[in-house]
């Protein structure tokens, strides 16, 4: 089973493309939307996805996905699973009543929202986004949930850029694990 999944995730992995210097001189651009936009690819990633979280996260109530690659991943895996889809996203973006987290960035800040109905005390979540760079909005996705009562399962990225370190921002005790990681 597990030599399967691992040439499963080279296959996923080589789908993917780089852009060099987008959106700026400098970066290398690792771009989800050059996979899934092929129908064998989406399935392929989907059922890696839902397979990781039967094994590294059982017993999740919610997915919780960030803005806004995130969303692609948790409403599907939602689904499959039979539990509830929870977006978290910018400020000003969410209809009702919302809970805020204010956080900082290398220039700057931003703040992130959910919906406060959504949240309940002991609800089991698993947040899931398309990449952890910096670590900056999974983090403070991290400490939204936890300051309003939800319980933080873990994190699912589908990729991660190494060299960015950004691990070293999340919370001591919250385990992530990322499908394809990149130096």
């Amino acid at each position: 089973m597990e030599g399967d999944y691992d040439k499963r995730i080279e296959e996923f992995k080589s789908k993917l493309k780089s852009f060099p210097d987008f959106p700026k001189k400098g970066i290398l651009f690792w771009d989800i939307f050059s996979a899934i936009a092929d129908g064998p690819t989406c399935t392929l990633l989907q059922g890696i996805l839902a397979e990781t979280v039967r094994k590294k996260f059982p017993g999740i109530n919610a997915v919780v996905g960030l803005e806004s690659r995130g969303f692609l991943f948790a409403f599907s895996l939602a689904a499959e699973l039979g539990v509830s889809c929870l977006p978290v996203r910018k400020k000003g973006k969410l209809p009702g009543e919302v809970m805020s987290y204010k956080y900082d960035l290398e220039y700057g800040s931003d703040v992130l929202e959910i919906q406060k109905a959504s949240i309940r005390p002991g609800l089991r979540c698993l947040i899931v986004d398309d990449l952890i760079a910096t670590g900056g909005s999974l983090s403070a996705a991290i400490h939204l949930l936890k300051n309003n009562g939800a319980d933080i399962v873990g994190c699912l990225v589908v990729m991660e850029l190494e060299s960015l370190n950004g691990r070293r921002n999340i919370p001591s005790g919250i385990a992530v694990h990322s499908l394809v990681k990149y130096d």
